[in-house]
């Protein structure tokens, strides 16, 4: 699985978790089963609001909204330089692989993009 993979499943996983419903309680001879919700379809996972909330919730100040290696420690990714490379790869950077700040802006955009691009809602000031 590549770093993308992890970052993706880490985000899209919380949507698919907070949308499976609660099991039903088994219906009793003296009361009729209930009537079973019937599953809403999720045509987009809110980005924004999924990380906003994991932030909110991470015990240390992250700035995910520019920050890649904050967004991969939110996601508990490790943020290494290693991981950075091979995800600048498997994305298609052409730049020198150093960890220098116009590489990892640059990720930071590529990843969001690619979220958007895979199912992902997310504010467009965040992939320009």
């Amino acid at each position: 699985m590549g770093i993308f993979s992890k970052i993706k499943d880490a985000i899209f996983g919380k949507k698919a978790a907070a949308a499976e419903p609660a099991p039903a309680a088994p219906a009793t001879p003296a009361a009729p089963a209930a009537p079973q919700p019937v599953p809403v379809a999720i045509s987009e996972v809110d980005v924004e609001a999924i990380l906003a909330a994991e932030a909110a919730n991470a015990g240390q100040p992250l700035n995910w909204r520019t920050s890649i290696v904050d967004l991969m420690k939110l996601l508990d990714i490790d943020p290494s330089l290693a991981n950075r490379k091979e995800l600048a790869q498997e994305l298609g950077y052409t730049g020198e692989l150093n960890g220098s700040a116009e590489m990892n802006i640059w990720l930071h955009k590529a990843v969001m993009r690619e979220l958007a691009a895979n199912g992902g809602k997310v504010p467009a000031d965040l992939t320009d």
